[in-house]
């Protein structure tokens, strides 16, 4: 099973970028599509952004769409979410997940989809 590792969290004012990275654990790595999800203090996780295992394809939460990108180097076994205009409510713990087998429409969304997941890493913004 890959195993992931994400990194790149930290401390931004409201307006300002951040770029998280996901490191995976094996060579297969560009069988398995990848996620990006994100839980805030309080809340349920919810679904940011994926992408598929060729990299043709990119997905988005309504709320990100237009200030995150995901991206993918499947040589270097990594996945980005690169972050812009960063609000106050984009504060969370952000955790990358690997799907071996994503299967339905709306497989991104889908949590119990996905095969292995990281530690996650916090991103907290200011205001």
């Amino acid at each position: 099973q890959v195993q992931l590792v994400e990194s790149g969290g930290g401390l931004v004012q409201a307006g300002g970028s951040l770029r998280l990275s996901c490191a995976a654990s094996r060579r297969t790595f560009n069988s398995y599509a990848m996620g990006w999800f994100r839980q805030a203090p309080g809340k349920e996780r919810e679904f940011v952004a994926a992408i598929t295992s060729s990299g043709r394809s990119t997905y988005y939460a309504d709320s990100v769409k237009g200030r995150f990108t995901i991206s993918r180097d499947n040589a270097k076994n990594g996945v980005y979410l690169q972050m812009n205009s960063l609000k106050p409510e984009d504060t969370a713990v952000y955790y990358c997940a690997a799907d071996r087998r994503p299967f339905g429409d709306t497989w991104y969304r889908n949590q119990v989809g996905y095969d292995a997941w990281g530690q996650g890493t916090q991103v907290t913004v200011s205001s």
